[in-house]
């Protein structure tokens, strides 16, 4: 079942002095089964926005529907949306805090009153889903690189099988090798099982590779929310609020401006390829035709 977003605001400090409203009237519908990433420049309302999804926070006005459900009806099971969506933060530090890795994992299916057999079974699947050796499971999660921790907070989210997946800049701060290989983890992930995956980042370039859906929120409100390719048409306007299209769509820009007939939507690396390959078959069927 979908989650939807029901003309959703919140506002910090409501009735003082030093209110601030981080979101404005939201409404979307979020499918099963979708790749989405959520872009917005510092403050737009990102984190916000994703922290209302399992409610971490509760909207000031407006409705959050989960399987129909309406989360913040009395009597609405808050323990069961948590474990349905699951959301891994920005600074995996936030989430880590047992002795080792393998009890931090075991740490959600626990709390779901499951049995010691299961709850160990489901730990040992998430981090070999999430591609962490063995002989890491009973060291300090602490003594782990940043990239390592990553994947142990998703580790240990997945170990709730959680039917969405919520990641709140997964990247932050590592090096392109560990960057890619949480996004290609994640992705696989995704394909395995099905879930629903949100994805926040900052990166264009990573949005416009895995996902299938952006959506753009600018002062509190959807901007655009559409296929990576139709977002990113709109480039100038992304730029005017502190965002931009990923490399790839400017270097196709800058070679149809020199005279080249390729389309400037191609929004990765393969696509331009494809392009760039296809403008060379064009042109080589007008030669062998003279």
């Amino acid at each position: 079942m979908p989650i939807i977003l029901d003309k959703v605001s919140h506002v910090y400090g409501q009735d003082t002095a030093m209110a601030v409203t981080a979101l404005k009237n939201v409404s979307l519908v979020i499918p099963d089964g979708q790749f989405i990433g959520l872009i917005g420049h510092t403050g737009s309302g990102k984190s916000t926005l994703v922290q209302h999804l399992n409610g971490l926070m509760k909207a000031t006005s407006g409705s959050i529907y989960f399987n129909g459900e309406d989360i913040d009806a009395e009597g609405f099971d808050k323990k069961m949306l948590r474990s349905k969506v699951g959301l891994v933060f920005q600074y995996p530090e936030h989430q880590l805090f047992e002795t080792d890795v393998f009890a931090d994992v075991c740490f959600g299916p626990k709390n779901l009153g499951l049995s010691k057999k299961e709850v160990e079974l489901r730990a040992y699947e998430a981090l070999k889903l999430v591609g962490l050796e063995d002989a890491y499971f009973y060291q300090s999660p602490f003594d782990l690189s940043g990239g390592q921790k990553r994947r142990v907070a998703i580790a240990g989210v997945l170990a709730m099988k959680p039917e969405v997946l919520v990641l709140d800049e997964p990247t932050a701060g590592l090096d392109p090798k560990g960057r890619d290989e949480i996004l290609d983890q994640i992705s696989r992930l995704k394909k395995e099982t099905g879930m629903t995956v949100i994805l926040v980042s900052h990166s264009m370039d990573d949005v416009a590779k895995y996902v299938e859906r952006i959506i753009v929120m600018n002062k509190g409100s959807v901007m655009y929310d559409d296929a990576p390719r139709e977002v990113f048409r709109h480039y100038q306007e992304l730029e005017q609020i502190g965002l931009a299209a990923p490399q790839v769509t400017y270097i196709m820009k800058d070679l149809q401006d020199h005279g080249y007939d390729v389309s400037d939507e191609a929004t990765t690396i393969e696509k331009a390829k494809e392009e760039i390959k296809s403008w060379f078959a064009r042109l080589s069927a007008v030669g062998k035709g003279r």
